[in-house]
């Protein structure tokens, strides 16, 4: 049997699981609910060399390296292709398919989320073989999750008749999501919740794409035709793929075409769309409350129950119940877990404060390795740096700013004007204000340092590079 090719989907940046998740990390890539983030999860599920093929994940420039460390952190080979802009799922979907089919046309594939979490493995294995039969024959078949409770959070389909291929229905309508009784009546009447999984012949949904909406479909093609390579990744054409219309696939095709079906499965499905869903998704103590940790974090529950708790440090919680506390080291949530729809709505609010901590974290991800804001004041900042092994910082210059590096971990090679040196554990190097200078790790462990800086001017765009590795500009 001829294997299937999962496409990855990794390039959304949404903010419901706001302040852990943010636009410069966002929660396919954190830690959401043990040592793997949902990304390495979703790749994993998908390592049965006999049923699925290396897998390719489509993602946006800004998370290209945090999608090649985490790969390489689970011993995951696959493709990455950059979308130059974001189009919604439809015109992603159309790359992935466009790009697959001039390898393997008549190849099948399974688009997946990057944030979705699947606990039964083996049913996820079982309803993937069923509607590949299907698919082998025409049919787009999507994921239909067997409700275990009413949720006006999720899209839901309505099955129709069993097809000739077992485990595959027609299906008969897409439906919105819903007010709370008609959820209800939903789940009563046998429909199923919309999980976005998509199972099909890659020559099957570019002829049915291109039926609905040609110009996208030529456009995609394009886009993939006039790729280019960077630094291993695949870089499709932004002016072609800028002429695809955004549109999700539900709405570009699934609602449209007379091949779609669905099949029906329970395998412990979900989108992970909120607070709320991370608590029900958590271990529980005996009064249902649960925890996420840091490495110095503690939770300590008085009188307290149905809570869950995210700390970096120290929280208490005493006398309440249903609340939901997100601690993170520059931002804390507070709020009524049974709401998740109020997260988003404070974060329209913080944008619109011009606030920061929408988008970035204190811990800030490089092609390089990372860094963390630790402390601040007038004329100073410090920072800790990562710098992954065999990783290089551009080679740059300050105008504002003079810089303390001192070594707590590994090894670093300082450049500073046309002299070299390593410096080791427990020693530190200056680089003054307007020095061209380098920083690399040239060592198999991981290189920690603390950064001083001290200058009129701290702000990353005092920063002119020479010269890069990672071809930023």
């Amino acid at each position: 049997m001829a294997r299937i090719t999962p496409l990855i989907m990794a390039g959304g940046a949404g903010t419901r699981l706001w302040p852990a998740s943010r636009t410069g990390a966002p929660k396919q890539f954190i830690q959401l609910l043990g040592a793997r983030s949902t990304f390495q999860d979703t790749c994993l599920r998908v390592a049965d060399p006999e049923l699925f093929g290396p897998p390719i994940v489509i993602t946006n420039h800004d998370y290209r390296h945090l999608v090649a460390d985490q790969l390489a952190a689970i011993g995951v080979a696959g493709e990455i292709l950059l979308e130059p802009m974001r189009r919604d799922s439809g015109p992603a979907i159309a790359a992935g398919a466009a790009f697959l089919a001039a390898q393997e046309p008549q190849g099948l594939m399974l688009v997946l989320a990057a944030d979705h979490v699947v606990r039964d493995e083996e049913a996820f294995r079982s309803v993937s073989r069923a509607a590949s039969a299907a698919a082998r024959e025409g049919a787009i078949v999507t994921f239909g999750i067997r409700p275990d409770r009413p949720e006006t959070g999720y899209g839901y389909i309505k099955p129709g008749a069993p097809t000739v291929h077992e485990g595959v229905h027609a299906l008969d309508a897409f439906v919105e999501k819903p007010d709370a009784a008609r959820a209800a009546d939903y789940v009563s009447s046998g429909y199923l919740w919309n999980s976005g999984n998509f199972l099909f012949r890659i020559d099957t949904l570019l002829d049915e794409y291109a039926r609905f909406d040609a110009g996208s479909v030529e456009a995609a093609r394009a886009a993939v035709a006039g790729a280019t390579r960077d630094l291993g990744f695949t870089v499709l054409d932004a002016d072609a793929f800028a002429r695809t219309t955004a549109l999700s696939i539900d709405y570009a095709v699934m609602e449209k075409t007379d091949r779609a079906r669905v099949a029906p499965v329970s395998m412990g499905w979900s989108d992970v769309g909120s607070w709320h869903a991370v608590w029900e998704l958590s271990e529980k103590d005996g009064t249902g409350n649960a925890a996420h940790l840091g490495e110095r974090g503690e939770a300590v529950f008085l009188d307290a129950r149905d809570n869950y708790v995210r700390a970096e440090d120290l929280v208490c919680l005493v006398g309440v119940s249903n609340l939901a506390v997100i601690q993170t080291r520059d931002a804390t949530l507070v709020f009524d877990r049974s709401k998740p729809e109020s997260v988003k709505a404070l974060v329209r609010e913080l944008e619109r404060r011009g606030r920061a901590e929408v988008h970035d974290h204190t811990e800030v991800f490089r092609p390089w390795g990372s860094y963390q804001g630790v402390d601040r004041g007038e004329r100073f900042q410090v920072k800790r740096i990562v710098v992954k092994p065999g990783g290089r910082l551009s080679l740059q210059k300050h105008f504002h700013r003079a810089e303390h590096w001192i070594v707590v971990r590994g090894t670093a090679l300082v450049t500073v004007g046309e002299t070299k040196t390593l410096v080791h554990e427990n020693e530190s190097t200056f680089i003054p204000l307007g020095a061209v200078h380098r920083l690399e790790n040239p060592g198999k462990i991981p290189l920690e340092l603390i950064e001083v800086q001290s200058g009129s001017y701290l702000g990353e765009d005092d920063i002119v590079r020479l010269e890069d590795v990672y071809n930023r500009t």
